[in-house]
C-alpha cells in the first residue's frame, strides 16, 4: 500500500509507535480488523466490540506474519511493533482519511434511503465495462465499513464504487470526510432511521452531509422523481437529475421511456440522454432498478463511457442474495429481497409481487427504526398489500401484527379476497407454512434484516429442491 509506512500510519492516526526502529519505514500490505483476514506484513487494528475484543488476537496475529498492531494497549515485548491509540475506532477512519488523500482514481459515492445497494452493484457493472473498478462488498457502509473499503483500493484500481449508509446526524459528515467522493449519488430520501433522524427532511439534511469533504463542482447525481431531492438545490450548482417520470421532471436530462416489464424477470426500457439513447433490458426485477440503470447511465457519462458501454454493462447487472434475488426452484418461485425494509422499499416489493402471474404470497415482517409512526407505517403497508390484490398476505413478528391488522382493516373495508396469517415468530410460520404455502406459488420474502428472514430463505429453497 503506497506510502502506508509504520511512521506515516502513527502520524496519520495521532498513535505513538512502539517496536524495533527498522520497521518505521516498512510499508504494510493491507489492513483488518478480522484477525482470521491477516496475512504477513498486514496491519492488524485491535478493536473493542460488542462481544469480541480484537486484543485477545493480537498474538494470532503476530504469529500469522503482521507487521503490526493498531492497539489501546500498550505493548509488553519490546520487539513486537504496535501504534498505541486512545481510540482504535477513530484511528482506522484516520488512517483510512490518509490513504484516501493519496489517491488519484475517482470514486463514486453512493447514499439514499432505499437501493443503495443496488444502485452500487449498477453503477459497478457499468464503471467496470471501462475501468478496473472495486466496489463495497456486502454491507461494509458504516464508520467500520467504508474505512475497510477504502483499504481494499489498490494502484492497479481505476475507480472506486463506494456505499455509505448513516442513521444518525454527523455520520455521512465523517463518512464523507474520509471517502471524498469526487462524484455522488443520491437514490432518494425516504422513512428510514426515524427514530434519530426525525423526518424525511431529518433524513435529507442527515443524507446531503455527504457533500460537506466534496469538490464545489463535484458533480452530484440525484433522483428527480423523489419530491425532497427535486427540490433541492441549497449550495450545489450544476445538479444532474434522473427520472422514470420525466413528463413531470422536465429538469432530468437522463430519462427512461418505454418502459415494459416482465415482471420478476426484468424490465426493458429506452434510456435519453444528452449523448443519444440506447434500449436495454435490466435483467433484475422492480421499477426501481430502471432508476438505478438511469443513475448507473448519468455516472458513466461523467466518466467518459460510450453508450454501448453503459449499455453492456445494464445487462450484466446480477442481484445480490436478499436484494431482488430471484429463485425458481420447482415448487416455488421466491423474490428473496430479505435483506432489509422500509415502507418505500416494502411497497415497491409488493408491486412487484402483484405483477406475478400465479398465486401471490407476501411473506413480510417487522421493519425497524421507523419511530413514533412505526404502528401506523406497519397498518400502511398491511392496507396496501391486500389493495394489491395479493392471493396472502403472511405478517410476522412484534410490528409484523399491525401489518396484520392493517390488512385485516382494509380487506374488511372492501372486501377483498386477500387470505391472511400472523406469526409472532420465524419458526412459527416454518412450522405452519406447508398448510398455507402451495405448489406454483410466487413468494415475496421481505423484512428488515433483524429479522432473520433468510432462514425462511434457506428453508423454502431446501424444501423445493
Amino acid at each position: 500500500m503506497k506510502n502506508m509506512t509504520l511512521e506515516n500510519i502513527a502520524r496519520a492516526c495521532g498513535g505513538i509507535y512502539y517496536g524495533p526502529e527498522e520497521k518505521r519505514k516498512e510499508e504494510v500490505e493491507g489492513i483488518s480488523i478480522d484477525s482470521r483476514k491477516i496475512e504477513k506484513k498486514w496491519l492488524f487494528v485491535a478493536t473493542k466490540g460488542q462481544r469480541v475484543d480484537g486484543h485477545s488476537f493480537i498474538p494470532d496475529v503476530l504469529k500469522k506474519g503482521a507487521l503490526c498492531v493498531v492497539s489501546e494497549q500498550k505493548p509488553e515485548a519490546d520487539n513486537v511493533a504496535c501504534i498505541f491509540v486512545e481510540d482504535s475506532f477513530k484511528a482506522l477512519k484516520d488512517i483510512a482519511e490518509f490513504y484516501r488523500n493519496q489517491m488519484k482514481l475517482p470514486i463514486i459515492g453512493i447514499t439514499g434511503s432505499v437501493g443503495k445497494t443496488s444502485t452500487k452493484e449498477m453503477i459497478a457493472a457499468v464503471v467496470s465495462e471501462k475501468y478496473n473498478t472495486l466496489k463495497t462488498e456486502g454491507n461494509f457502509n458504516n464508520e467500520v465499513g467504508v474505512p475497510l473499503t477504502i483499504f481494499r483500493i489498490r494502484e492497479e484500481h481505476q475507480a472506486a464504487v463506494v456505499e455509505m449508509g448513516i442513521s444518525d446526524f454527523g455520520e455521512m459528515h465523517r463518512l464523507s470526510r474520509i471517502v471524498k467522493p469526487d462524484l455522488c449519488v443520491i437514490t432518494n430520501i425516504g422513512q428510514c432511521h426515524l427514530e434519530n433522524l426525525g423526518d424525511r427532511d431529518g433524513v435529507l439534511r442527515a443524507k446531503t452531509e455527504i457533500f460537506d469533504y466534496m469538490k464545489e463542482d463535484a458533480p452530484a447525481i440525484l433522483n428527480g422523481d423523489d419530491d425532497k431531492l427535486s427540490e433541492w438545490k441549497e449550495k450545489r450548482e450544476g445538479l444532474t437529475y434522473f427520472s422514470i417520470r420525466q413528463e413531470e421532471n422536465r429538469q432530468a436530462k437522463i430519462f427512461a421511456t418505454h418502459i415494459g416489464g416482465h415482471g420478476i424477470f426484468g424490465t426493458d426500457c429506452t434510456i435519453h440522454t444528452p449523448a443519444g439513447c440506447i434500449k436495454v433490458h435490466i435483467p433484475i426485477p422492480g421499477e426501481h432498478m430502471v432508476n438505478n440503470a438511469l443513475a448507473a447511465t448519468a455516472v458513466g457519462l461523467k466518466l467518459s463511457l460510450s453508450l454501448e458501454e453503459i449499455k453492456r454493462g445494464i445487462e450484466k447487472v446480477e442481484a445480490l442474495e436478499g436484494r431482488s434475488h430471484l429463485i425458481i426452484t420447482e415448487q416455488y418461485t421466491i423474490l428473496d429481497d430479505c435483506y432489509n425494509a422500509n415502507p418505500v422499499s416494502m411497497k415497491a416489493a409488493l408491486n412487484l409481487l402483484g405483477n406475478t402471474r400465479g398465486r401471490r404470497c407476501a411473506i413480510i415482517g417487522s421493519m425497524f427504526e421507523l419511530g413514533e409512526k412505526e404502528k401506523e407505517l406497519h397498518k400502511e403497508i398491511g392496507s396496501y398489500g391486500v389493495e394489491k390484490q395479493l392471493d396472502v398476505i403472511v405478517a410476522i413478528g412484534e410490528l409484523g401484527r399491525y401489518i396484520y391488522e392493517g390488512a385485516l382493516e382494509r380487506k374488511k373495508e372492501g372486501s377483498f379476497p386477500t387470505e391472511l396469517f400472523y406469526f409472532e415468530t420465524v419458526e412459527a410460520f416454518l412450522n405452519a407454512c406447508q398448510d398455507i404455502l402451495k405448489r406454483k406459488d410466487a413468494l415475496l420474502i421481505k423484512a428488515s434484516h433483524g429479522m432473520n428472514f433468510q432462514v425462511i430463505v434457506e428453508k423454502l429453497r431446501c424444501c423445493a429442491s
